[in-house]
């Protein structure tokens, strides 16, 4: 049996062992199964009494030390000097209150003469006041008085010549100015030039400005300025407190460096707002304080909007990093996006594409990801898609396929640029959506097998590179495919199965083949968004979302548990989301605005590049996407020429209809022939009432709808999964 000491050293469990200085043992007891506290020594026998046991300390005096030290040198400059957005930020706000100040002076500067002129009189007896007050020696009067008071003849004595002596000169003085001014000021009016009078009338409006009221100044403030309060320890602190959290509270009741938490930098101005870094409690970590961000913002007197606690990447996990801005995220005025005027992409690259609560620019990287895009109605969803699809159309070498199932053409602008383009639901639409991605489909396969057939020196890695992408014999290049709610194919009750199957597909294998998939809906529940889809996509942008289900399926299981909780915007922060994907932590970001005009110019510049490189392809043209070699799907054809609303319908009406709309395939058909092609695929046909052009109602053969579509939808489900 041993016995073994904290720090880990193991010693015989013999009486009387001497145990060295400064380390105390733990002897184990094997009839209960623990650890207890005891001498070395032999245990007392009974006529001696029991001893309580010495405390000895584990840690040897001499341990040496590791000898690794950690420094974080203090910046030379200011924050606001070493960031060139900072600085712009910081001289632009200077330079917007100036001019706004100069020009709400300058509009009223004859209104500011006349008042002052009017007040010249009393400024005028003022003037004489305040001289005869100093001329008589008015501010020693209360010397005076003390010494005759306090019956001290010879201090008053004192006093009294001294102000002889000093009425004598002043007043000798204030006569000479007196006489020798008002000759000046007449021979100036007689002889000066006419800039003189300017200096006069100055003079009289200086005259004028003594004489307005201490509390109704002429010239008021341009700005009413209502203070943002400093961020200090005591506010912090106050703030952390309120949050509720048990371990927080007992080191702020307890007091300084206490329980781990303390204050490890000084608080300073970092871009518009406040930074304190500080390390928490023990066992404590920033998203405990992340989860009670409205109880810490109301601490603090501030909107929620403003205070951003998060971690520090580069420090421990217990360090965090409360950031407070002068003014709500969703009331700063974002900086323009970079690319809104000028500039190229490379989609192997990062993009900037919006800001952070410090309004620092955020880029994002959207090749070799898959994009997933939630929101509730009207809190910019639609508007950050299309932001992304502006930095694809900026890439000359991108090809771009869009479809705005929602169908109000806000996606409109990027035509000129695509390859492929829809907007709308109805029946003509999904099958324009369906061709193209068949089309999709067949070139995801051809980059695999060719991917695959390349040598290792030129794909080391089997997948595009920005070098396979820039060789146009390869046809590499990138694709952007973009569905705006796209819960509207996926829920199709015809093509539904085989469109999601084929975007699951360009969501997991896309990626290395150089597509990328970007969905975005406002209801992601399972059926609006596929798991095989929510679950593979690498890029995540949450808007508002209204609960924690649909919070999770979209920045992924976990996250609103991990306090990443885009429920947390109100209304009011359109455009603002939680992105994920784009490093180790999700991050809030506002993504620049760019309008449906903004758009437009910045889409004609890539245009213009485009034809330029010679990538003007597809829908941009004017082509439209053809059925694969050799596709001929009559039940498709049926199914087309039936309406929604029309449950059933005679077979001979189904032959003109398909001769009608395809005359080069079903000229000539009968009811016999849409019979005839039906009866493989196990469609019944029966007699169904139906009306004539003549009004007269009857049986004839026919179909019910249903039954087709139901037949439809299962062949396709079964072509998907095979």
């Amino acid at each position: 049996m041993t016995e073994t000491t904290m720090n880990g050293v193991h010693r015989p469990d013999a009486p009387g062992t001497p145990v060295p200085e400064g380390e105390r043992v733990l002897r184990a007891v094997p009839e209960q199964g623990t650890v207890s506290l005891d001498k070395p020594d032999a245990p007392p026998t009974a006529d001696e009494p029991e001893e309580a046991p010495a405390v000895r300390l584990v840690d040897p005096p001499k341990l040496p030390s590791t000898g690794v030290y950690s420094e974080k040198r203090a910046p030379i400059l200011p924050a606001w000097l070493r960031r060139r957005v900072d600085f712009v930020m910081t001289v632009k706000r200077t330079a917007a209150r100036g001019l706004y100040a100069s020009g709400y002076h300058s509009v009223r500067l004859p209104w500011y003469a006349a008042r002052l002129a009017s007040m010249s009189p009393r400024g005028a007896a003022r003037l004489c006041v305040a001289t005869g007050r100093w001329v008589w020696d008015r501010e020693a009067a209360p010397l005076r008085s003390a010494a005759v008071e306090a019956k001290d003849a010879e201090e008053y004595m004192r006093l009294a010549k001294l102000r002889g002596q000093r009425v004598r000169t002043r007043g000798i003085l204030a006569a000479l100015v007196l006489c020798f001014g008002a000759a000046f000021a007449s021979a100036v009016y007689v002889l000066a030039p006419g800039w003189a009078y300017s200096l006069a009338v100055l003079g009289v409006l200086a005259i004028g400005y003594g004489g307005q009221h201490k509390d109704a100044p002429v010239v008021g403030p341009a700005v009413l300025r209502t203070e943002v309060p400093k961020l200090t320890s005591s506010v912090v602190l106050r703030g952390l407190n309120a949050i509720g959290n048990p371990k927080i509270s007992a080191a702020i009741k307890k007091g300084g460096d206490m329980d781990g938490m303390k204050f490890v930098s000084e608080i300073c101005r970092d871009g518009p707002g406040y930074r304190a870094d500080l390390d928490l409690p023990y066992g404590t970590t920033p998203d405990d304080v992340m989860d009670k961000r409205e109880a810490l913002a109301s601490g603090l007197r501030r909107k929620v909007g403003c205070v951003w606690p998060s971690g520090d990447p580069d420090e421990h996990e217990g360090r965090m990093v409360l950031w407070v801005g002068d003014r709500p995220m969703n009331e700063q005025k974002r900086p323009a996006w970079p690319l809104l005027k000028s500039g190229a992409v490379d989609l192997f690259k990062p993009v900037v594409f919006g800001n952070d609560q410090r309004m620092r620019p955020v880029s994002v990287t959207l090749m070799f990801a898959s994009v997933v895009i939630g929101a509730v109605p009207r809190m910019g969803k639609t508007f950050l898609q299309r932001l992304l699809l502006l930095i694809a159309a900026l890439d000359v070498r991108s090809e771009l396929h869009v479809f705005d199932f929602k169908g109000t053409g806000d996606f409109g602008a990027l035509e000129p640029v695509c390859h492929r383009y829809r907007a709308g639901d109805d029946d003509e639409d999904m099958e324009y959506v369906l061709h193209s991605m068949r089309e999709l489909k067949a070139e995801l396969r051809r980059r695999s097998k060719l991917v695959r057939s390349l040598p290792r020196n030129r794909c080391p890695e089997s997948k595009v590179t920005p070098e396979l992408a820039s060789d146009k014999s390869l046809g590499l290049h990138p694709i952007v495919v973009a569905a705006d709610e796209c819960q509207v194919p996926f829920e199709h009750e015809e093509y539904g199965a085989e469109l999601e199957e084929i975007a699951t597909d360009i969501t997991k294998r896309g990626p290395a083949l150089g597509i990328v998939g970007m969905f975005s809906t406002q209801r992601p529940d399972a059926k609006s968004l596929p798991p095989g889809i929510s679950s593979n996509a690498v890029l995540r942008f949450c808007l508002k979302v209204m609960g924690h289900q649909v919070n999770d399926m979209v920045l992924g299981t976990g996250m609103y548990k991990a306090g990443i909780r885009a429920t947390m915007f109100s209304r009011q922060d359109r455009g603002i989301c939680f992105m994920a994907g784009e490093g180790d932590d999700p991050q809030i970001v506002a993504s620049a605005f760019v309008d449906a005009v903004g758009a437009e110019k910045v889409v004609a510049r890539a245009r213009t590049m485009r034809e330029e490189y010679g990538n003007i392809t597809g829908h941009a043209l004017g082509q439209q996407p053809e059925r694969l070699a050799g596709e001929f799907d009559q039940l498709r054809d049926i199914l087309d020429v039936i309406p929604a609303a029309e449950e059933q319908v005679w077979n001979e009406r189904i032959a003109a209809r398909l001769a009608e709309r395809w005359p080069d395939r079903y000229t000539g058909w009968k009811g016999e022939q849409v019979t005839s092609a039906l009866k493989p695929h196990g469609v019944k046909t029966g007699q169904v009432w139906g009306t004539s052009e003549d009004g007269k109602g009857g049986n004839r053969r026919g179909i019910k709808r249903a039954d087709l579509a139901a037949v439809v939808t299962h062949r396709n489900a079964e072509r998907a999964s095979g």
